[in-house]
């Protein structure tokens, strides 16, 4: 093996280092997202079934009637 082809070797490991690294970065990111985006959907879908619940409550007197 000579040195042209080890230095080529060389380049492509550190190419290949620097994708995987950047890979766990995103993959880290996108991780930290999905936490973020699950705790917003369970936020919105409990503040949800609370106002059905409201609603289910409600007195039919105090319903509005369907032209408002």
């Amino acid at each position: 093996m000579n040195e042209e082809m080890l230095e080529q070797i060389q380049t492509k490991i550190a190419f290949l280092e620097r994708a995987n690294a950047d890979l766990g970065d995103v993959v880290f990111h996108q991780q930290q997202e999905i936490r973020d985006l699950r705790l917003r959907v369970k936020e919105v879908t409990e503040r949800l079934e609370s106002l059905r619940a409201d609603e289910r409550q409600r007195p039919a007197d105090e319903e509005r009637p369907p032209h408002y």
